[in-house]
């Protein structure tokens, strides 16, 4: 029998981490990667099985190689702390990686809850991140510190799980805003190295408001549809501020 290792990365997940870990003790090993939580997100996962592996956040891609390179089994599967596992792709994942044709990389997708709610657009489903489940040689990610890629080790293609795990990305509009200000910071990091503008700044936010509200049906999600585009206008926009602010620091923080 093929053996499977999950990690799970998380900080300051102390009300989210029980429900992935409990949802993932069917593998063969659950290792919660921490950043030195200042809540209880460590001794949670501790008192249920979980090998908890501490390591110092320098980006997401930096991370995400580190949980690979903890994990002790072939096959792995990656979840984050607002997943949970469904019993359907706890089963379809055994029967993979008990396939002699079973490839060596699949995305699997996501069922996103907000506001009460399945979201069925706004990009939001089926919502596919970097492939979840793959052999521990068969990928590695970038080291971007937020929005990592990924490359696949391998000549086989990529393939896709049919069962859906479940996301609850936000539990409260504080933790919205509080995502939307920390990923905005990691990613102006990224584009600080671009031409901007805050008009530049403006027509990037606009833009990722109506790609979300209207290409992507956001406007079928009802009012948690509009919560989510305003949500990646503010993202977007502050994301592109915050880079211009540190190309001009000098300057901004000299009054006229």
């Amino acid at each position: 029998m093929s053996a499977i290792s999950v990690y799970i990365i998380a900080y300051n997940e102390a009300e989210k981490v029980r429900q992935a870990v409990e949802s993932v003790r069917w593998a063969d090993e659950v290792i919660v990667v921490d950043s030195w939580s200042t809540d209880d997100t460590a001794s949670i996962a501790e008192s249920l099985g979980a090998r908890v592996v501490q390591v110092k956040f320098e980006g997401f891609g930096k991370l995400r190689n580190s949980a690979i390179a903890a994990c002790t089994h072939d096959w792995i599967f990656s979840l984050d702390a607002d997943e949970r596992c469904t019993p359907e792709a706890a089963a379809e994942i055994r029967s993979i990686i008990e396939s002699p044709t079973a490839l060596d990389a699949y995305q699997t997708p996501r069922r996103n809850f907000f506001m009460g709610r399945w979201i069925k657009h706004s990009g939001w489903y089926p919502n596919y991140r970097q492939p979840q489940l793959f052999r521990k040689s068969a990928m590695r990610y970038d080291e971007k510190p937020v929005h990592e890629g990924y490359e696949l080790l391998t000549d086989k293609p990529l393939g896709v799980m049919r069962n859906a795990i479940w996301q609850f990305p936000f539990k409260n509009m504080a933790e919205v805003m509080h995502k939307a200000n920390r990923y905005s910071s990691l990613g102006a990091e990224k584009i600080v190295h671009k031409r901007i503008t805050m008009w530049s700044a403006l027509l990037h936010g606009t833009w990722a408001f109506w790609k979300h509200y209207l290409f992507k049906l956001g406007f079928l999600d009802g009012w948690p549809g509009f919560v989510i585009a305003v949500g990646n206008f503010e993202g977007t926009f502050y994301r592109y501020v915050k880079a211009l602010e540190m190309q001009k620091k000098n300057e901004w923080q000299r009054p006229e």
